[in-house]
């Protein structure tokens, strides 16, 4: 069983002997001491390869390869506090150190979240044009579009996260590369993120068919522009209570009419209310599908998630 003291390395030690801490570690990291275990500094796999293209070769020391001011935690910093810096920062290990400076432990995302993790699936819809947004979206798919400083899409990836949901599947269309470049395979946030290429528009549904055999079913599905504080363990346990093939969640939408409607009987007034309130229940843009749900949706073709819910309703 690896430790991260097998990812311990001098400053001296080659690119050589540190590639073989990394893989023998298997943090993906290697950590530079001193003689007394005091950090000096890291090098990860893209480190290495900056190195080499700027002419080094395997005999250049990790000390002229590392990463001179890591980014570390104290430790007795709390773990949720810990998961949120790595987070912010986009790292996955977090070496800890105590008073001296001396590493004692590294943490890892898995580490911190991985006791939680639920099989789930995680069906975001992130391939639409944006065109209600234009021009923000001329360069930019919408799921992108940064609220409070960050992508909407990274904030509803790690609201899943953070309740334990880490497999995720993003349908992708419209600008799909700055979607993926950004996120790549999810590792930095202790995730596991697929991406369901839509060569032409599939609609929220007609992406579903996309999924590969063996997804854990029931999934969650949702729009890739929706920031939510939703609890996906109570959406669930009310899918699975209920027995349902496919929950949509809904919201209680509002519209005052700014004017006294008249009610009449043939010619006669017989009241006035005085600007009255509609409420209705509108689709939120989050679903639930069970395994039975997800049989019939037709490939290659554009299928809206609102008719995919009547097609199921006449089923039955």
């Amino acid at each position: 069983m690896s430790s991260w003291r097998d990812a311990l390395v001098s400053s001296s030690a080659s690119l050589r002997q540190t590639i073989a801490a990394i893989t023998k570690g298997s943090l993906q990291i290697a950590l530079v001491v001193d003689d007394n275990d005091k950090l000096l500094g890291t090098v990860t796999d893209g480190d290495i390869r900056k190195a080499i293209l700027a002419g080094k070769d395997m005999n250049t020391t990790a000390g002229e390869a590392m990463r001179k001011e890591p980014i570390t935690s104290a430790a007795s910093t709390p773990r949720a506090a810990v998961l949120k810096l790595m987070r912010e920062k986009r790292i996955h290990q977090m070496p800890l150190l105590d008073r001296h400076g001396q590493v004692v432990d590294v943490l890892t995302v898995d580490d911190l979240i991985g006791a939680h993790q639920k099989p789930n699936a995680i069906v975001i819809m992130a391939g639409g044009l944006g065109t209600r947004l234009q021009p923000l979206t001329q360069d930019m798919p919408k799921p992108m579009l940064k609220v409070g400083g960050k992508p909407i899409l990274e904030t509803i990836i790690q609201s899943f996260i953070d309740q334990g949901y880490v497999n995720f599947f993003i349908s992708i269309n419209y600008k799909a590369t700055i979607i993926t470049d950004y996120f790549g395979d999810g590792t930095q946030l202790g995730a596991k993120i697929t991406y369901l290429n839509e060569k032409s528009r599939l609609g929220t549904a007609g992406g579903l068919s996309l999924l590969p055999k063996g997804v854990v079913a029931p999934i969650v599905v949702m729009n890739g522009d929706l920031l939510t504080r939703i609890s996906v363990d109570a959406l669930l346990d009310f899918h699975e209570r209920e027995n349902a093939i496919a929950t949509m969640v809904v919201r209680e939408d509002h519209y005052q009419i700014p004017y006294g409607v008249v009610q009449i009987d043939g010619t006669q007034i017989v009241g006035v209310e005085e600007k009255p309130t509609q409420r209705h229940l509108v689709n939120a843009g989050i679903y639930v599908i069970s395994a039975d749900g997800l049989a019939d949706i037709p490939r290659d073709t554009l299928y809206d998630m609102p008719t995919h819910f009547a097609k199921l309703s006449a089923n039955g």
